[in-house]
């Protein structure tokens, strides 16, 4: 695992706790990292006075960055350690989403860390969330942060897909393990697997009355379970982490992340098409309001956001 040596943590400034800033803290320590401390801000208001010059706009809105800086600092008093090397950036932005995965991309930063909450169900599809954004668009890996501890001997969950053989699965599974075993080192963790496959489809029951579904299941079964304990091999993680159960992987995923107690979960977001868009839309968002820990985000190698300049 590429260490992450320079962090780009995205404060919230509607509320007083920081769970991403103190867990990013907790990160740097252990790899002698660099912390961005980011904050996005845009008032509309601001923009629509039309009485004001645009040298007094540009004024009231520097004022305001101001501000925020000062609060930003009085929070890096809070959280930060006598060895850790903190920064302060405020721009000024109306899509935060775009001006921290366009900073991550110039800053060239390893990770970025963000704290999380449960969405409002209604809002959330009606309104995509900067999280959303974020996993589907920052060529980097990100931390999604509730308010969990990461206590020594606790446990990492690797969300891996074996459903499918091509290249790119297999690749994006080695990574995400890769990843995990990487700050398993250095938080005393364990490694644990999770994969759903689908159960029997109900259509093919009615219409085939010579339909086997039990064998079916199982033949689906064990051949998730032989390629899971497979892959667990490569990695030198044993079996007993590993754990494949029926059902979809934003119903398996949260359930037994609360079983195991997991302070973090680790999956993979492929890109903005096909498989990619239904898992980043009917997984990685259901999962990130279902679970009650860290979540990271990997992507692919070659991956390339589509902010980047072409």
């Amino acid at each position: 695992m590429k260490d992450y040596k320079k962090l780009l943590v995205v404060v919230d400034p509607t509320s007083d706790k920081q769970p991403a800033f103190a867990r990013a803290v907790e990160l740097a320590s252990k790899n002698q990292a660099t912390i961005t401390v980011f904050l996005s801000i845009f008032d509309f208001s601001y923009e629509m006075t039309s009485i004001l010059s645009g040298h007094e706009r540009e004024a009231m809105r520097q004022g305001v960055i101001a501000q925020r800086k000062a609060w930003i600092e009085d929070l890096v008093e809070t959280y930060a350690k006598s060895d850790s090397v903190i920064e302060t950036e405020v721009v000024w932005h109306n899509r935060p989403f775009e001006s921290i995965i366009e900073h991550a991309i110039a800053g060239n930063y390893d990770l970025i860390v963000k704290g999380t909450h449960e969405h409002d169900k209604l809002k959330s599809v009606i309104f995509t969330p900067t999280d959303w954004h974020l996993m589907r668009k920052a060529p980097v890996p990100v931390l999604l942060v509730k308010d969990h501890d990461w206590p020594v001997a606790g446990k990492i969950l690797c969300a891996v897909n074996v459903g499918s053989e091509d290249d790119d699965h297999q690749s994006l599974n080695g990574k995400i393990i890769t990843h995990a075993k990487g700050l398993a080192e250095k938080f005393d963790a364990q490694v644990h697997l999770v994969n759903g496959y689908p159960g029997t489809p109900v259509n093919l029951a009615i219409e085939l009355p010579d339909f086997d579904a039990h064998t079916y299941s199982e033949t689906i079964r064990m051949q998730h379970e032989q390629r899971v304990s497979s892959l667990a091999n490569s990695f030198g993680i044993s079996n007993d982490f590993c754990h494949v159960k029926e059902g979809l992987p934003e119903d398996v995923i949260p359930d037994l992340a609360l079983q195991l107690d997991a302070e973090l979960v680790i999956l993979g977001t492929v890109g903005r098409t096909g498989f990619s868009a239904a898992l980043i839309g009917n997984t990685a968002e259901h999962v990130i309001d279902s679970i009650n820990c860290d979540l990271l985000a990997i992507k692919p190698d070659g991956y390339r956001s589509p902010l980047e300049e072409s």
